[in-house]
């Protein structure tokens, strides 16, 4: 049965002023009212690549050749092409605002601001560029950063891929051996690092981690490092150094730099799987294949416009901080924040959406569950009238965080939106066209065929099922680095369903009869007891309405021919895991999904294991609880906590 109004959180007031809307009535795909028929115009998108993509260039204004050949069909989807003759220069079409329109803002967690306007910006990347060509560097090279979320990450990698380098980048608090996993595999020639980082108030220094970095990656001939933290110059000196990223650029300030056309192909950026379950997957994604689908995504999907500023709050390691970066090409401005979000406290990021006027804001759901267990009421306290959109990713958005938003931010397009590291992009996400409902992702975004299926590639609507994409799009990898026959690529998405040429993701998910997807978890993840499938998501959702519990993570735990569900929960100081809780946590879990999804056997653990991005890591859990050695501990963000685990049972 189609859901009530009274469902709808959210719909545009006008559509029709979208960029959507926009695009769509330039092909014909608007009623007689001007609103967007979004079925029909998705159909469109999937089945005539040639003529959709070719529209999409020329309205999102890409910046250099198209060429004749917009799509060819290749023997399988990793073989399919886009724009085999185009050319263009990622970096030039970052960089074409106007001289006195600022493109960077940043804040540290003390509040200092600083900001970058496009003259400046262009100057500064130019500088790196050249100085980066002084070095030796050339087209293919890689170029690697250990950065904070800030001015120098983006000049860098800007600066590398004006000349055709390569870049790659982890957030300093990576430790040394997780580094080393990532950046050894493509043998950088150049690392861009800072002296120094801070969280929580405190000043990290990162020379031992440089000089371990150093010792164990024999191809990096160059250090070039910058002071972040106003001081870095007085902690230990690296002992690799080759110099301060100021004076290692400033002398090309005066000297011309011509952006090279470069092939739509053109390997932009090499980004790593979490690595949770074995050495980290490195994806190679495209320049031109990035660029056209940022933009698709950001202007038609998200209604960015010329003018706007996007704040996502993420770091270097994490594949939204190249998302983000695209915006600039399409004339927004990036407000940038490294650091704690709750230092000095739980307010900081919405202090900044207020001071500077922000009108996109993206995060993690992960942030905004943290939000609502702080009890926050930004809307109360900051002047968020800017505000249009706000986005969540890295994780399922339950309906609790929903609930948190409209109530407490206001009346906003609210956009969950799921894709991941594998494309740099998303498979579901927001659709200023279409209503917001609670729990739900609103669609999927054009030019993708997304689906989900059971073992026979059937569709299934309200079942839960594989995401699985049937078609190719310019954001598939090129290739993973070093893999010889694309083994490991076909291995990681093509495995799933034997013989069919068919990407699958690896979540669990719904597609509900309003056309929106909830995502349930990852697949490898899913438990399976008595033999029913059943998503970890739905366990979660149940438990948000618990207040004391902080966060908890569900496996499956082996039982000789049968499998239990396991819960652990991390409580709030001073809680106990007693009685009246369990009966508490088991009787909303039934309520909220079902009696097959209550625990068997719940544990309260100090702290649970989360990835560097932000996400619950159910594998590393499920493998301790299971003896099995933890393949790559470095993708951990707080290895530590795995010792509440080991030997519990």
């Amino acid at each position: 049965m189609q859901k009530n109004k009274k469902d709808i959180l959210w719909q545009a007031d006008d559509t029709k002023k979208t960029l959507l809307a926009k695009f769509a009535k330039e092909l014909a795909f608007c009623d007689e009212n001007g609103v967007v028929k979004t079925q029909d115009l998705h159909e469109f998108s999937i089945s005539k690549p040639k003529e959709f993509y070719s529209k999409l260039w020329d309205f999102l204004g890409i910046k250099g050749e198209k060429g004749g050949c917009i799509f060819k069909k290749g023997a399988s989807l990793i073989e399919d092409e886009f724009f085999c003759d185009a050319k263009l220069n990622y970096a030039q079409n970052l960089l074409l605002g106007k001289d006195e329109d600022i493109a960077l803002i940043f804040y540290d967690e003390n509040g200092k601001r600083n900001e970058l306007n496009y003259k400046n910006l262009r100057l500064k990347v130019k500088q790196t560029a050249l100085a980066l060509k002084k070095s030796g560097i050339k087209q293919g090279d890689r170029v690697v950063g250990i950065v904070p979320n800030c001015f120098e990450a983006i000049i860098c990698h800007l600066g590398a891929a004006a000349i055709g380098a390569i870049w790659s980048s982890c957030s300093p608090d990576f430790g040394a051996n997780a580094i080393i996993d990532r950046f050894s595999q493509i043998e950088p020639k150049i690392l861009f690092c800072a002296s120094a980082y801070s969280y929580g108030g405190k000043i990290f220094s990162l020379s031992d981690k440089i000089n371990e970095v150093m010792k164990n990656i024999s191809s990096i001939k160059e250090v070039v490092v910058f002071d972040f933290v106003n001081g870095g110059e007085n902690l230990p000196k690296i002992k690799s150094q080759t110099g301060w990223f100021e004076s290692w650029t400033a002398r090309f300030a005066e000297e011309k730099f011509e952006y090279k056309q470069f092939a739509f192909n053109q390997p932009l950026v090499i980004l790593f799987s979490s690595g949770t379950t074995g050495k980290p997957k490195c994806l190679i994604h495209s320049a031109g294949g990035l660029l056209i689908t940022h933009k698709k995504e950001q202007q038609l999907h998200c209604d960015i416009k010329k003018g706007d500023s996007l704040f996502y709050f993420t770091t270097c390691g994490w594949m939204m901080w190249n998302w983000q970066l695209s915006a600039l090409a399409s004339g927004a401005t990036l407000v940038l924040f490294d650091g704690n979000p709750f230092y000095p406290t739980p307010k900081r990021l919405f202090e900044i959406l207020e001071k500077e006027k922000v009108t996109h804001f993206g995060t993690s759901a992960r942030y905004i569950d943290a939000c609502l267990k702080e009890g926050l009421t930004p809307k109360d306290e900051f002047d968020l009238s800017n505000l249009r959109a706000v986005f969540s990713t890295g994780s399922p958005l339950i309906s609790s965080g929903f609930d948190w938003v409209y109530k407490n931010i206001g009346y906003v397009h609210l956009a969950s939106i799921s894709g991941g590291t594998d494309i740099c992009a998303c498979f579901v996400g927001a659709n200023p066209a279409k209503p917001v409902y609670r729990g739900q992702i609103q669609g999927i975004m054009l030019g993708l065929d997304v689906d989900v299926v059971d073992e026979n590639i059937n569709s299934l609507i309200e079942e839960a099922g594989e995401l699985v994409c049937k078609n190719s799009h310019p954001s598939m990898p090129i290739a993973f680095w070093g893999d010889e026959g694309d083994l490991r690529y076909k291995e990681a998405y093509f495995s799933r369903f034997k013989d069919i040429d068919i990407w699958a993701q690896g979540d669990w998910a719904k597609r509900t009869k309003e056309g929106g997807f909830v995502i349930l978890g990852r697949s490898d993840a899913t438990l399976n007891p008595g033999g029913v499938r059943i998503g970890t998501a739905e366990i979660y959702r149940s438990l948000s309405k618990i207040k004391v519990i902080v966060e908890s993570v569900v496996i499956g735990k082996q039982i000789e021919n049968d499998v239990e569900i396991w819960l652990f929960v991390k409580l709030k100081e001073g809680e106990k895991l007693d009685e009246v809780l369990k009966k508490e946590i088991k009787t909303s879990i039934r309520n909220g999904a079902s009696p097959r999804h209550v625990p068997k056997r719940i544990f309260a653990v100090p702290d649970i294991p989360v990835t560097r991005s932000g996400k619950i890591s159910e594998i590393a859990v499920r493998d301790i609880v299971h003896g099995k050695e933890i393949k790559n501990i470095g993708a951990l963000a707080n290895p530590e906590s795995l010792r509440y685990f080991d030997g519990l049972f």
